[in-house]
């Protein structure tokens, strides 16, 4: 994977008086994508990378961070702790979302005007995980993807069930996948304490046979030694070799955005 984001476009978008640069890449449905903290890494600009060569055209914002600046453990803990006191993020917020997923639909619409279709895919990560299911409160998402959503922070049990929306939202979420067969497709590793197991719950819980999870085992001795520590599955964490289950989450994923934006089943 490219280490720089040299060969996607760099573009202005403005909505909500709020201007941020916008990366673009490929051609196809749209599929907008949230960056993990820190930041736009070289790994995410890897999986962005992937998704366009895929066939789509994707639209990844620059939210917080310095783009193509590597992952280290400083980078990190300094965009948590800017991230928990920035007005645009709401981490301990357990039936609200982040006041920054408002300007994210805006671009979300303006991508399915640009590709046209029936709607647009949307992945999110880590502290973005949980905007792609906010955004489902837009007709135009048909392929929401969280991937280890690990807001709200789980300072408690009911942050850890909780989900980062309002319950409006929710309601539009189960309205959607009776009357329109909207799914959601949620990636996590097993242990990850950041994104934890009752949180996945609420959503089988709430969303039924229509939310799809890929549990991948982190626990000791499991069969890809997989540290208990993995957290990042289709970026930091993702072993992409022929077998290996973040592999195969990485092609769920693209197979995902196929079905759900093409109507092509079966293809990654």
């Amino acid at each position: 994977m490219s280490s720089s984001v040299d060969d996607f476009e760099q573009t202005e978008f403005t909505a909500l008086g709020v201007t941020r640069d916008v990366y673009r890449a490929g051609a196809g449905p749209g599929v907008l994508i949230m960056h993990e903290i820190p930041g736009i890494t070289p790994e995410v600009a890897g999986f962005a990378r992937r998704v366009a060569e895929a066939g789509f055209s994707v639209a990844m914002p620059d939210m917080f961070g310095t783009v193509g600046k590597p992952l280290t453990s400083a980078y990190a803990a300094g965009q948590i702790l800017r991230a928990c006191v920035a007005k645009e993020f709401a981490v301990f917020a357990r039936h609200e979302a982040s006041p920054i997923t408002e300007w994210l639909r805006v671009l979300m619409r303006d991508l399915h005007e640009r590709c046209g279709g029936v709607g647009v895919g949307a992945l999110g990560m880590c502290l973005t995980g949980n905007f792609a299911l906010a955004l489902v409160a837009d007709d135009a998402l048909m392929a929401p993807v969280l991937s280890q959503p690990s807001l709200p922070f789980g300072i408690s049990a009911d942050h850890k069930r909780s989900l980062h929306i309002s319950d409006e939202t929710l309601a539009v979420a189960k309205r959607r996948v009776k009357d329109d067969g909207l799914k959601v497709l949620g990636l996590r590793f097993t242990h990850d304490f950041m994104c934890p197991k009752q949180r996945f719950d609420t959503l089988k819980s709430e969303l039924g046979d229509a939310f799809e999870a890929v549990e991948i085992d982190s626990g000791p001795g499991n069969a890809h030694a997989i540290p208990r520590s993995a957290h990042s599955v289709v970026t930091n964490d993702l072993v992409d070799e022929e077998g290996h289950p973040t592999r195969a989450a990485l092609e769920r994923v693209l197979a995902f955005f196929h079905e759900r934006l093409r109507g092509e089943a079966g293809r990654a």
